[in-house]
Parts: C-alpha cells; sequence; structure tokens
C-alpha cells in the first residue's frame, strides 16, 4: 500500500506542476499579446500623430501623442483586468 500512496502523491505533484505550468505559459502569451499590443500602438500613434518628423515634437503633436498613449494604457489595463478575471475564474 506504501507503494500506491505514493504513487498517488506522486500524480497530484505532477498535476499541481501542471497547472502551475500552464499558468506560467497563460502569463508568457499575455506577455506577447502586450508586446504586440505595444508594436501596433507605435504604429497607429505615429500615423495619426507625426506628419512630418523633425528634430522637435511640436505643441499639437506632443499632445496627440500623450492622450494616445493614455488612451492605450487605459484599454491594455482594461483588457489585463479581464484577462486576469477569466483567469482567476479558470482557476477556481
Amino acid at each position: 500500500m506504501a507503494d500506491f500512496n505514493s504513487g498517488f502523491d506522486l500524480s497530484a505533484s505532477e498535476k499541481a506542476e501542471a497547472t502551475e505550468l500552464q499558468k506560467m505559459i497563460a502569463i508568457e502569451q499575455q506577455k506577447a499579446q502586450f508586446q504586440a499590443q505595444v508594436h501596433n500602438f507605435t504604429d497607429v500613434c505615429w500615423d495619426k500623430c507625426v506628419e512630418k518628423p523633425g528634430s522637435k515634437l511640436d505643441s499639437r503633436t506632443e499632445t496627440c501623442l500623450v492622450s494616445c498613449v493614455e488612451r492605450f494604457i487605459d484599454t491594455t489595463l482594461t483588457i489585463t483586468n479581464r484577462f486576469t478575471q477569466m483567469v482567476q475564474k479558470g482557476a477556481h
């Protein structure tokens, strides 16, 4: 019987490791998705705000970029919070 219990504990341990691995994979996927969003955001804000590149930003361009960044951060936080809620619900 000791061997059976020992095997059962190992199986439970393996399941816990698999669950932890799934969480780590989900986090890495979220990081990759965020990075892709950053690249997309950079392109969108650049195209929207910068008419002609120069050595300095004029106030209009700077205001546009700040607004664009703030919208991006707000959207990203909303998505991240929603993703976290989904992961937490899945863990229970």
